[in-house]
């Protein structure tokens, strides 16, 4: 065995203790042990968090950020070698990886520069007062990431919580621990003693982690089951809960556009990091007219997409169980729809044709490279179904019609809307997710904002 967390100077386990075993997601040979963290270890950390809480926010504005950048200059000198360790754990190609641990890069830095300029506001009372709403750190802020984007996601939530004066202990998903502890190992030489942790461990050291009396923000990015827990939790203990959590993101397909560029859409939409991304495009609403140039094409591209890389054997009996189920209730596998042989967790690009709003697959997350399709009569229709549904994490709409275009974005319940583009957007956008999607701000300036609590002060002279 290549034992990973030996060659990256990481704590391993061995086999007698409580631990985390990473398997590669290729060949299913075992990569790594990972010490789960303990009882004593997480109230260790926190309790940690809380001591060194006082003087970080204390620390002027400009020095935090001052760390922050130092922080993110490091973590690009290293991202290669992240995007490897990412590769070995979930099965993301390091070139595609690399681009996520970037992104993280990029993430630091903004808030580096954000941090200084988050203020609070002066307020207009009596001539002889002073009245001010000044923005403070609400204290020790857990941080509970996915493995699908580790470092990218990560350092969302970390740079955000650093940069406005609180500390951070933060448990990655037991998927990738490899991945975020070197990601700690990395960030941490560049600030105090106790500012940033990282704990090791499956849902029962998070739920222990989020359930100390300590902490004052949770922050979580992962599936809504947990997401519900945790939001239980804080309801007991008055931490404050940032949720984003599944999505269930419809695509809408209008009569009037080209359906070799739609399903070129969709394609990506559905298959880009094998289907494994929050806001991946879970199911598919076409309008009739187009339906069938448009379904030939997608089969097309799933054909030249091929076989998949997901995260564990686990993750695809999950996926494969979501296809059967909608295979059994009348829809027709028209590309892919079956486990391959062969060692590893690979899976085709899959095309579902005759989909129905019942099925599981159209109502649950799949997280998988799955297209489901459901034809409609005219875009009324298919708008009406698109909104049908517990989550609202976000949608795409393809259109022509300016129309279609400001009825959906106005009319569908979900954070975020694209027209004419299943990725992309302008940097600092920040939207709410709805319904099983979570709420509060995730990204963006805003996120400083949940970070902080507002204080009001009323100052006027002594008589």
């Amino acid at each position: 065995m290549t034992d990973l967390a030996v060659e990256l100077d990481l704590p391993s386990a061995s086999a007698d203790v409580p631990h985390l075993r990473i398997e590669s997601p290729a060949d299913s040979t075992l990569v790594g042990r990972v010490a789960m963290a303990t009882p004593e270890q997480v109230a260790s950390v926190v309790t940690g968090a809380r001591a060194a809480f006082a003087s970080w926010a204390a620390t002027p504005a400009e020095e935090r950020a001052s760390a922050l950048r130092a922080a993110a200059d490091a973590l690009a000198d290293r991202a290669d070698e992240l995007a490897k360790v990412n590769e070995v754990e979930t099965g993301r190609p390091a070139a595609d990886a690399v681009d996520g641990v970037l992104a993280g890069v990029a993430t630091l830095r903004q808030y580096a520069e954000l941090g200084p300029l988050h203020r609070g506001r002066s307020l207009q009372g009596a001539p002889s007062a002073t009245d001010l709403m000044v923005p403070e750190p609400r204290g020790v802020v857990a941080v509970l990431t996915p493995w699908n984007d580790p470092v990218a996601v990560a350092c969302g939530l970390v740079g955000a919580a650093l940069v406005t004066g609180n500390t951070v202990v933060a448990k990655p998903s037991e998927r990738c621990p490899h991945t975020g502890l070197l990601l700690g190992a990395v960030l941490r030489p560049h600030l105090p003693e106790g500012v940033l942790s990282h704990l090791a461990g499956d849902g029962t050291v998070g739920q222990r982690l989020a359930e100390n009396p300590g902490v004052d923000v949770i922050a979580h990015v992962g599936s809504t089951a947990t997401g519900r827990t945790l939001a239980a939790t804080a309801a007991r203990t008055g931490a404050k809960v940032l949720l984003e959590n599944g999505g269930n993101d419809p695509l809408l397909v209008d009569a009037d556009v080209d359906p070799g560029w739609a399903a070129e859409q969709a394609a990506t939409g559905a298959f880009a990091n094998s289907g494994q991304i929050c806001v991946a495009v879970e199911r598919i609403f076409v309008h009739r007219a187009v339906a069938r140039p448009f379904l030939d094409a997608l089969v097309a591209a799933a054909e030249r997409t091929g076989l998949l890389q997901l995260v564990d054997v686990r993750h695809r009996i999950a996926v494969q169980e979501h296809v059967d189920d909608a295979l059994t209730a009348g829809a027709r596998a028209v590309a892919g729809g079956a486990v391959p042989g062969g060692p590893g967790a690979r899976y085709p690009a899959t095309v579902l044709s005759g989909c129905e709003p019942r099925m599981r697959i159209m109502r649950e997350e799949t997280f998988g490279p799955v297209a489901p399709v459901c034809v409609v009569d005219d875009f009324a229709h298919g708008l009406s179904r698109a909104c049908d549904g517990a989550f609202g994490l976000a949608a795409t709409v393809l259109t022509r019609s300016m129309e279609h275009a400001q009825r959906a974005w106005r009319t569908l319940p979900v954070g975020t809307v694209k027209i004419n583009s299943v990725f992309g957007g302008a940097p600092g956008g920040a939207a709410h997710p709805r319904g099983a999607s979570g709420h509060g701000y995730g990204y963006g300036p805003e996120l400083l904002d949940e970070l902080t609590a507002t204080k009001v002060v009323h100052i006027e002279p002594a008589p």
